[in-house]
């Protein structure tokens, strides 16, 4: 089997329950966030919405490099909207998907190198990549976004199993 049709179904499942969970962020509390050195909500929320679309920058380049020399850093986006943040994650989802889909094996072996000014921080295969700086990272930004959540009293979804708010085997 090929890799990417091996990636596939992990890939769908986690875009799935992070859909689940970006569909609980309030409008209302878009500028809430638990500590001064925590991102807002709308921030988190934007972040994890724009991960998916890092396939694309790890499967068709060699390498990314956060803050380019002479350029400004790139801003992140801070969601305006639930509505915003659910449009951006499908359209960058989807996008990933398809990279992924037509992704060769080949490609997925090949290094690609994380950098920071023109400095190397790491470099690995593309495939470990997408499975750590794209899907891991959007599980751990995910969870993140689930404390939020939970600190506003707002519904935690079943994502694995049983939530305090949702139990699917019941």
């Amino acid at each position: 089997m090929p890799i990417n049709q091996a990636l596939l179904p992990e890939f769908d499942h986690e875009m799935a329950n992070t859909r689940k969970t970006l569909e609980r962020v309030p409008d209302d509390k878009l500028g809430w966030k638990p500590h001064d050195k925590s991102m807002t909500l709308g921030r988190l929320a934007g972040h994890i919405a724009e991960m998916p679309g890092w396939a694309a920058a790890t499967v068709d380049h060699e390498s990314f490099d956060v803050a380019p020399p002479g350029a400004p850093p790139q801003p992140g986006l801070s969601a305006k909207s639930r509505q915003e943040v659910l449009q951006i994650f499908d359209a960058k989802v989807a996008e990933a998907r398809a990279v992924i889909a037509r992704a060769t094996d080949e490609q997925l072996m090949q290094n690609w190198t994380l950098l920071a000014g023109g400095k190397k921080l790491l470099s690995m295969p593309k495939i470990a990549v997408l499975r750590s700086f794209v899907m891991n990272h959007v599980i751990h930004h995910r969870a993140q976004l689930g404390v939020y959540l939970r600190l506003n009293d707002i519904s935690v979804p079943s994502l694995y199993g049983p939530s305090a708010d949702e139990n699917p085997f019941a």
